[in-house]
């Protein structure tokens, strides 16, 4: 497990965390397609809390995108990096989540985050953060839909339904399972969104939310208790 420390200059207040938002969504990449499903590897990262100890825990779990078998996986755990405001969780998380894909020792390839990209109130969530400042394809698979809305998709697997900020198609809600909830799916760097929903759909072979953050969230959990004092 890898510790890590609040950067120096990390912003410290909801204006500076914006601004850099603003500045580093202007890099966020939506005309490659991404990596074919199916093949390669796929990373799953998530972060869990403890609020009481203002600790972070971050996981990252490399699959083989074929056979979903795990490749490799890291950890990391560290302060909280900045305080609770919606729209800005991904400073919260960033730091102890680009120490865990650090201390991989392969590629990650795609990854997968347990949240949103450009379904976001500022177009910036966690997804697009870590694509921009990786380099790397990411997408977000988020639990809810957030603020945005839908219709309800089709209840057989695949099916799908815009997920919207008025007009604007921000993601996709889509069916994993057939007749169970959908998941909330988004672009967050250098990868299309038909491809980020095929890619969701090739993760989910049983289940509702996808393998890369199913086993992150147990992997970052152990972690977290791991850390206890």
């Amino acid at each position: 497990m890898t510790t890590v420390q609040i950067p120096a200059g990390w912003p410290a207040t909801e204006e500076e965390a914006r601004a850099v938002q603003d500045e580093l969504r202007e890099r966020v990449v939506l005309d490659e397609p991404g990596p074919p499903p199916g093949t390669g590897h796929v990373t799953g990262v998530d972060v869990a809390y403890d609020d009481e100890r203002d600790v972070v825990a971050a996981a990252a779990v490399v699959l083989d995108a074929a056979t979903l078998d795990v490749v490799a996986e890291a950890t990391a755990v560290g302060p909280v990096s900045f305080r609770y405001v919606p729209g800005l969780l991904a400073f919260r998380e960033i730091p102890t989540v680009l120490a865990a894909l650090d201390a991989l020792p392969c590629p990650p390839g795609l990854v997968v985050c347990d949240g949103y990209g450009l379904a976001h109130p500022r177009r910036f969530g966690l997804a697009s953060h870590l694509g921009v400042l990786t380099g790397l394809p990411t997408i977000g698979v988020a639990k809810n839909p957030f603020t945005f809305t839908y219709d309800d998709p089709d209840a057989p697997r695949g099916s799908s339904a815009p997920l919207l900020a008025d007009d604007e198609e921000v993601g996709r809600a889509l069916r994993t399972r057939d007749a169970v909830k959908p998941v909330f799916v988004s672009v967050g760097h250098r990868v299309t969104l038909d491809n980020a929903c095929a890619h969701t759909l090739a993760l989910s072979p049983e289940y509702r939310l996808p393998e890369t953050t199913r086993r992150a969230d147990a992997l970052c959990r152990s972690a977290l208790r791991e850390a206890a004092p």
